[in-house]
């Protein structure tokens, strides 16, 4: 798997010198597309085309290898390839799309992956131009090299819960870390005993819409209490919005050892066994 060094920001000045870059692929994640695309983008909708799965009463679950490499190579995408995803940039919520991916791709062993600082909004604010359609690419063979550092799974959640010793990260909303609301997908209020909480819209700056920088990053893990060594575990409720948090983290501060927990609050409420803080 390639280990060509990038940077996980680049912005729409970087990328438009790279259009027609060979072993460059600008994969667009929007859900729905709208507006047009960035030339020679190609689509794949987060939403349906599999980069999630459902497993029991956790919907947001990383798929099996096999699974992403069919749909990676089926979008042309190789191992020599450098990814560029798009995603509508309007919301951290909507850059979602792109961070988890990308944490997709890391978890696949492929690292020549970027996100689009300010995703498609900030393509058309700058005046680039744009396709009335995606483009298609011929399907290519992509094998996975799988790691498992970056992801955190229930075993390895319960474990964190029961020795108080790992730092975890709510990146819900102050109503649901306070218990005082749910998501549709968990089964009940509250969040994992220990947590603390930065909600993942802090991480994408609301004005210019841009992610905010390792500094400010940083600064809102202090204010939280959030320790940062040993690095800590993200989650919500289907590991979407804690991609964003996962990715300022890991990605932007470069902390290492920051994982997800992609099966975050609908994995870990279904048993009711398991232990609440703030139940509401």
């Amino acid at each position: 798997m390639t280990s060509t060094p990038t940077s996980p920001l680049v912005t729409p000045a970087w990328l438009s010198e790279r259009l027609d870059h060979p072993n460059f692929v600008i994969l667009d994640v929007r859900t729905p597309p709208s507006g047009g695309f960035v030339p020679g983008s190609v689509h794949s909708d987060y939403a349906t085309s599999g980069w999630r799965a459902t497993i029991g009463a956790a919907p947001g679950l990383l798929p099996e290898p096999a699974v992403l490499e069919r749909l990676i190579g089926g979008l042309g995408v190789g191992a020599d390839d450098h990814v560029v995803l798009v995603a509508a940039g309007a919301t951290a919520a909507d850059m979602g799309n792109a961070t988890r991916v990308y944490w997709t791709f890391k978890s696949l062993g492929h690292d020549a992956v970027s996100v689009l600082d300010g995703g498609f909004a900030a393509w058309v604010a700058d005046g680039r131009p744009l396709k009335p359609a995606a483009a298609v690419r011929p399907p290519v063979a992509f094998t996975a090299s799988p790691r498992a550092d970056l992801r955190a799974t229930l075993a390895e959640v319960e474990a964190a819960v029961a020795a108080g010793t790992t730092p975890l990260h709510d990146a819900r909303s102050a109503e649901q870390f306070a218990g005082q609301g749910k998501s549709p997908q968990a089964r009940a209020a509250g969040t994992l005993p220990g947590a603390l909480h930065i909600d993942n819209g802090a991480f994408y700056s609301g004005t210019p819409k841009r992610f905010v920088n390792a500094e400010a990053v940083r600064a809102l893990a202090d204010k939280a209490g959030l320790a940062l060594d040993p690095a800590p575990i993200t989650f919500c409720n289907t590991g979407h919005l804690a991609s964003v948090s996962w990715f300022a983290l890991s990605e932007i501060v470069g902390l290492p050892g920051v994982r997800l927990y992609d099966g975050s609050m609908s994995e870990w409420t279904a048993d009711p066994a398991r232990p609440l803080k703030n139940a509401g």
